[in-house]
């Protein structure tokens, strides 16, 4: 039988979400000695314990034993091992690939040759990188070929990987971002993986120094580290909390302004895992480098809502208009709005239904006036972004000098779409289309060229299938993205890891439309009474009413 080990594992676990949890560090004041950490800081003892084989066993129950172990990672996979033949111990990778599957169907179907084969129907899958991705349904069949060693049988022939349900999963694995900057070197942009958690800053430091982005947002984003650059060891102990960084010695040859993003992104990316520091090293010696700092995507703590009253940023019953940009969006009865991270300029769809671009000084300039456009959506370096809901391929960005930029190829295989809006960081799009009957919620890489010009579409990325059609989108966060979206009990609020799983929660009854909010996995919504909520976990307190629009914000002015 599986033990776990859940009352001291909660109270660790606790206190490493605490830490994770933190927005920054202090910069400044006495420097004060705490209890030592231990060497895996981020790394936490909660973990299964699964049973080795038992005399006598058959091969299904060799076989059933073998899956069970996947959730014992300790000394990388002991206990598995043990259930297979001698030969096979040492060829069998369980971090090839993490199966999700759901509880309760599987179906083992045992051979007379000795062989087993075992049919699962996976939720998601993990690759050897730590990517996730959401399965397409379906069962997947798995094929075990089992031998007699001194009496006993052991399996001789295994698929890689490990096939866990998803608690056993989150138990084992945890969910860490690997921080890549956009192409202006302005943010960071979390690639969410999946690492077991022994070892946190082993399988992060290799993932960001030897591994590249997930497929899907490979051109979209840019990393420090050079490519010839590797890791001098494959540990990366941790002392004191902070992650030592062995690196090969041309690191030597690097500059120091590559050095210091280096160091913004090996931060960030060990803070995930609740890790305080990171210090590279050759051969030993210190190198030295300083994080440079970072934009952050934080929007205001106000909501930003149109009124009878004017447009701006509500603050009990005052309103406090945003200078040249304000007056203009009244003028033109807007459905939607949209603000740049700079408040220099805004996306708008006005009354007729048209795509505008606001901008600071007053000016309106009509950029698309195509039938049945979905609300536009800007980014941080200007371009805004629109598309008709019956036509995903008319996807086109309009550049602040009113240049059109069609991308014919982009969301291949969808019929209609819904929403969409750019992340707060400009370097992926992220959209409520059907695919055939199913509505569902992608994302894509944003490719631009040396100038910063949009050109093309990565992959589109499969991040959930929703309930119902979807009504709106936004991003919460750099790795969270929220829908609005119907069931059949009513609308619900889907918030979705970009490379992880989400969570719903039931609507407030006629929700309309979405916006993020500086609270942690939290959004406002407004129905279509002119009522505004804000989230609070599970319920929807009413903020206030009067609200004619509920505008995105792409950040505030850094």
């Amino acid at each position: 039988m599986t033990r776990l080990r859940s009352i001291l594992a909660a109270l660790v676990v606790g206190a490493v979400a605490a830490l994770a949890g933190c927005t920054g560090l202090p910069t400044g004041g006495a420097v004060v000695a705490g209890d030592p950490i231990g060497e895996e800081a981020g790394s936490v003892d909660f973990s299964f314990l699964p049973d080795p084989p038992p005399p006598g066993a058959t091969p299904e129950q060799i076989v059933s034993g073998f899956l069970a172990a996947g959730s014992g990672p300790r000394e990388d996979w002991l206990t598995a091992r043990q259930f297979l033949a001698p030969d096979a111990r040492g060829s069998w990778q369980p971090t090839a690939r993490a199966t999700i599957d759901l509880p309760g169907q599987r179906v083992v179907t045992q051979g007379e040759d000795g062989t087993v084969s075992v049919s699962v129907t996976p939720e998601a899958m993990v690759d050897a990188t730590g990517a996730l991705s959401a399965s397409d349904g379906g069962s997947l069949p798995l094929s075990f070929r089992l031998v007699q060693v001194d009496g006993e049988w052991r399996i001789a022939e295994a698929p890689d990987g490990v096939v866990l349900d998803r608690a056993r999963f989150q138990a084992v694995f945890r969910e860490y971002s690997v921080m890549y900057f956009d192409p202006t070197w302005t943010y960071l942009v979390p690639d969410r993986r999946w690492f077991p958690a022994t070892n946190a800053a082993t399988h992060i430091a290799e993932a960001l120094i030897d591994g590249e982005p997930s497929p899907w947002l490979a051109g979209a984003v840019v990393s420090a580290f050079p490519d010839s650059l590797e890791l001098a060891t494959r540990a990366v102990p941790v002392d004191t909390g902070v992650a030592q960084v062995p690196l090969a010695s041309s690191a030597l040859a690097i500059g120091p302004d590559t050095r210091n993003r280096m160091q913004a992104q090996l931060e960030a990316s060990l803070q995930s895992a609740g890790i305080l520091g990171a210090q590279m090293l050759v051969e030993g010696e210190p190198v030295t480098a300083q994080a440079v700092p970072v934009r952050s995507t934080r929007v205001d703590v106000r909501p930003l809502v149109l009124t009878d009253e004017g447009f701006g940023f509500l603050s009990g019953s005052e309103l406090e208009p945003i200078p040249g940009i304000s007056d203009a969006v009244v003028d033109l009865q807007p459905l939607a709005i949209e603000v740049d991270p700079d408040r220099a300029s805004a996306a708008v769809r006005t009354g007729s239904g048209a795509a505008a671009r606001v901008r600071s000084d007053g000016s309106v300039t009509i950029v698309d006036e195509r039938a049945g456009l979905v609300d536009p959506t800007i980014d941080p370096t200007g371009y805004l972004w629109s598309v008709p809901a019956g036509s995903p391929a008319g996807l086109t960005a309009f550049s602040s000098e009113g240049v059109a930029i069609p991308f014919a190829d982009a969301w291949p295989g969808a019929s209609q779409i819904s929403a969409i809006e750019v992340s707060r960081d400009g370097t992926r799009i992220a959209a409520l289309v059907r695919d055939g009957s199913r509505p569902a919620l992608w994302v894509a890489g944003i490719l631009r060229d040396d100038e910063g010009v949009p050109v093309g579409l990565g992959d589109r990325e499969v991040l959930a299938t929703l309930p119902g059609a979807g009504l709106d989108v936004t991003w919460i966060d750099g790795s969270t993205v929220a829908v609005l979206a119907q069931d059949a009990d009513g609308d619900v609020v889907l918030s979705q890891s970009v490379g992880g799983f989400g969570d719903s929660v039931s609507a407030p009854p006629g929700a309309v439309s979405i916006a993020g909010s500086p609270q942690l996995r939290a959004v406002r919504l407004l129905d279509e009474e002119r009522t505004l909520y804000a989230q609070k976990g599970q319920t929807w307190p009413a903020v206030t009413g009067g609200i004619r629009v509920l505008a995105a914000q792409q950040g505030s002015p850094g």
